[in-house]
C-alpha cells in the first residue's frame, strides 16, 4: 500500500499493511535549512527528497505559511488571520475598504482598515529568530477587535470580502508533488467557526471572554454576521479536489474553554462534517493543545481526524484516555509528544519506555496515524525519529 492508501484506509477503519507514519518535519527542516545545519546527507535536499529517502509519509496538513501566492498580497492581512498562500483553495479580496500598511525593521507590520463603520487596526510581527525557533505563524501585537465597539466595522470588512475558489495550484500540488506520499489536506481556515475566528485571530483571549461575559448577545450577533464569510471559505475548500479538509486549529481547555467550544464550535463542525461526508470526504481539526474536558465535545462535533494529539507527559491527558473516548469515531493523527524527541527533556531510557507504552496502548492500531505532535522541534534528536520509524515497521499490519 502507498502512504496515501494507508491514510485513507485508516480513516475508513479498514486494514492496512503497516501503521501510517507521517510526522510533521517542516518546522525542523526549514529551521535547519535556514541555519545550514541539515544533516550532510540532506544539505542540498528538499523536504520531499528527505521524506522519500526516509521512506515515510509526507505531512501536508498544516500549510507552509511562508509559501505566498505569486502575484498576491502576501502577509498584508495576517492580522485578520488571512494568509494569501499559493496552495490555498481560496483567495480573499477586500472591497470598499481603505487599507494602509506600515512596516519597520523589527519585523512588525501595522495595517489600518478604514470603513464607514469605523477603523480597524492590526499589528503583527515575524522575525528571523522566530523562523529559527520553528515558529511559523506571525504573532499578534494588536488585535483587530478590541471591544464591542469594533463589531460593526469588522462585520463590514467581511461583508465586503470576496472569496474566490482557486484550485489550479492546489490540484497540481496534490497530484504531482504529494501524489501517493500522503494526503494533501485543503485548508478551510485555521478557525472552525465564526465564533472560533473571534478568539483565534480577531480578539485577545482576555477581551474575548470579557466581552462574552459583558454582552453575550452582541458577541453571538457579530459571530452570525461573520458566518457567511467563514462559510464561503469552507465551501471553497470542501468543493476542491481534496479528500481531507482542515477546519480549525489550536484548542486548549484553558483558553478555548469547554463552554466556548460547546457554544461556538461543536454545531458548526458537525454541520461541516455532515457536508464533507455527503461528498465522501473527511474533516480534520488541529487539536494540538491540552484536550482535557474537550474529548467528548470533539466526538459530538462529528469530525474525522484529531490532528496533532499530544498526550502525556506533555499534556495531562494520556493517549489511552483519548483512545478510550474516541474509539472508532475519530482517528488520531499524532501520539508522540514533541518533548519526547528532545534530549534536554527526556532521556533515551524514558524515550524508549514511552514508545513501548505507546505501541501497547494503540492495541491493534486502528484509527491511528503516527506523528510527532505538534511538530518535530528544531532541537529534536533526529535519531529518535528513525527509531520511531523502526518500531512502527516492527508493529506490522493493522487488521
Amino acid at each position: 500500500m502507498t502512504v496515501k492508501e494507508r491514510i485513507l484506509a485508516t480513516l475508513r477503519g479498514e486494514p492496512t499493511d503497516l501503521l501510517p507514519f507521517v510526522p510533521r518535519l517542516d518546522n525542523w527542516f526549514y529551521a535547519h535549512e535556514a541555519t545550514n545545519t541539515l544533516p550532510d546527507k540532506y544539505k542540498n535536499a528538499t523536504l520531499r527528497d528527505m521524506v522519500d529517502d526516509l521512506g515515510i509519509g509526507y505531512h501536508s496538513i498544516i500549510p507552509n505559511f511562508k509559501n505566498w501566492r505569486e502575484g498576491g498580497y502576501g502577509d498584508l492581512h495576517v492580522g485578520l488571520g488571512i494568509y494569501d498562500l499559493e496552495l490555498s483553495p481560496w483567495k480573499v479580496i477586500f472591497h470598499n475598504v481603505k487599507i494602509t500598511e506600515e512596516r519597520n525593521d523589527k519585523g512588525e507590520l501595522k495595517v489600518t482598515y478604514e470603513t464607514p463603520k469605523g477603523t480597524i487596526t492590526t499589528r503583527v510581527v515575524y522575525t528571523p529568530q522566530m523562523l529559527r525557533d520553528g515558529i511559523v505563524l506571525y504573532a499578534h501585537k494588536e488585535h483587530a477587535v478590541k471591544s464591542y465597539e469594533d463589531y460593526d466595522a469588522i462585520a463590514y470588512i467581511f461583508d465586503n470580502a470576496e472569496v474566490i475558489p482557486t484550485y489550479e495550484k492546489y490540484a497540481d500540488y496534490r497530484e504531482n508533488y504529494i501524489g501517493s506520499r500522503g494526503v494533501a489536506v485543503a485548508l478551510s481556515a485555521m478557525w472552525a467557526s465564526a465564533g472560533h475566528y473571534l478568539i483565534k485571530e480577531l480578539m485577545s483571549f482576555e477581551n474575548f471572554y470579557l466581552e462574552r461575559f459583558d454582552d453575550p448577545e452582541a458577541m453571538q450577533d457579530v459571530a452570525k454576521r461573520l458566518h457567511p464569510f467563514c462559510d464561503k471559505l469552507f465551501q471553497a475548500a470542501v468543493n476542491s479536489p481534496a479528500e481531507v479538509i482542515l477546519s480549525g486549529a489550536n484548542y486548549d481547555f484553558m483558553f478555548t474553554t469547554p463552554d466556548m467550544i460547546e457554544e461556538y464550535v461543536v454545531d458548526e463542525l458537525k454541520r461541516q462534517s455532515d457536508i464533507a461526508h455527503s461528498k465522501g470526504k473527511f474533516i480534520a481539526t488541529h487539536t494540538d493543545g491540552e484536550n482535557m474536558k474537550l474529548l467528548d465535545l470533539y466526538v459530538k462535533s462529528g469530525f474525522d481526524i484529531a490532528d496533532s494529539i499530544c498526550p502525556a507527559p506533555m499534556t495531562k491527558t494520556s493517549l489511552k484516555e483519548t483512545r478510550d473516548v474516541f474509539g472508532e469515531k475519530i482517528t488520531i493523527w499524532g501520539g508522540i509528544p514533541s518533548i519526547a524527541t528532545l534530549q534536554s527533556t527526556m532521556s533515551d531510557g524514558d524515550f524508549y519506555k514511552l514508545v513501548d507504552e505507546t505501541m501497547e496502548t494503540i492495541g491493534r492500531g486502528d484509527h491511528m496515524i503516527f506523528s510527532v505532535a505538534d511538530t518535530l522541534p528544531p532541537a529534536a534528536d533526529f535519531d529518535r525519529v528513525l527509531y520511531l520509524k523502526r518500531k512502527i515497521e516492527e508493529f506490522g499490519a493493522v487488521v
